[in-house]
């Protein structure tokens, strides 16, 4: 199993710098951020754009793979997306993943930027327009596609990614049509627990939901007449998971958990001094020193 760290994009680079920085030397595998205009609970601070500032983690580290989870067409055009996730890869050194889900309703990123409210079914045929488009994108050299949602003209992606045939995405998904997508386009797939935000889970019922969202990711590829094991399956933890970060011994537990029912990369938020996410570093220090050996070869 791979473990990532999420760190929110919250800090004026010159602070953000030593997270990012410490998650490599840390010996994770992964560092992620979040790809929106403002989130939730954190509306009135701090927020900086992902991708400015993954090309600055780009550039400034040499191991560790980076990417979005997730980035979404509520406020992103399939081709600059492309464009610049192509140009993460290239200053990456061929490091860079591009999370992507449908975005979120309500009062959130597409509202900001005067976006249409759409039903649910078009905001899944949105999405679905979005992943094909970039995956298009990603894999030639000059695009045409006219669609319902997008479109692109002569839309040139030169050199091409680092990456081959294309750089990784990674689609987070939890319902049928969801996990269709991922079946024809993903190398990954990405799941934070239950679809539903409105209500809180206890541990038990947020890994019954994973389990189900596992059975249902692998019935997509078999009717896509793919091998699920090439699908690779990444879960963001969240508070709901059962406290992660808790002790080393704890996180511990909770990676051989999933591990067991096929969940190969494990990602938890980087310790935040208050409120959500809070946490202590030096047990996340202490799950590279003490953990990190054992669940690699889970």
């Amino acid at each position: 199993m791979h473990v990532g760290v999420m760190i929110l994009p919250e800090k004026r680079w010159s602070e953000s710098v030593a997270r990012w920085h410490g998650a490599e030397s840390l010996n994770f595998d992964s560092a992620w951020t979040y790809d929106h205009l403002w989130w939730r609970s954190l509306r009135d601070q701090a927020w900086f754009s992902a991708l400015p500032l993954l090309s600055a983690v780009a550039a400034t580290t040499s191991r560790i793979r980076i990417g979005t989870l997730v980035t979404s067409p509520n406020f992103r055009h399939p081709v600059v997306t492309a464009k610049d996730a192509m140009t993460i890869d290239d200053i990456s050194g061929g490091r860079f993943t591009l999370g992507v889900g449908a975005g979120s309703t309500g009062a959130g990123d597409a509202s900001v930027v005067g976006g249409p409210s759409l039903s649910a079914a078009d905001r899944t045929a949105r999405f679905g327009e979005f992943v094909q488009l970039v995956d298009e994108l990603l894999r030639r050299e000059v695009t045409t596609y006219e669609g319902r949602f997008f479109s692109a003209v002569q839309a040139r992606m030169i050199p091409g990614c680092v990456q081959s045939p294309r750089l990784p995405i990674a689609v987070a998904a939890t319902g049928p049509r969801g996990f269709d997508l991922a079946a024809r386009h993903a190398d990954a797939w990405v799941s934070s627990g239950p679809a539903d935000f409105s209500r809180s889970y206890t541990p038990d019922e947020f890994y019954a939901a994973v389990v189900a969202q596992l059975d249902g990711l692998d019935r997509a590829c078999d009717r896509a007449g793919r091998d699920p094991a090439s699908v690779e399956r990444i879960l963001v933890t969240t508070d709901m998971t059962g406290e992660v970060l808790r002790s080393t011994e704890h996180f511990v537990a909770v990676a051989e958990r999933y591990a067991k029912i096929g969940i190969h990369h494990l990602v938890v938020h980087w310790p935040r001094e208050n409120g959500v996410f809070a946490g202590r570093v030096d047990v996340l220090e202490g799950i590279s020193r003490d953990a990190l050996p054992h669940v690699h070869r889970l």
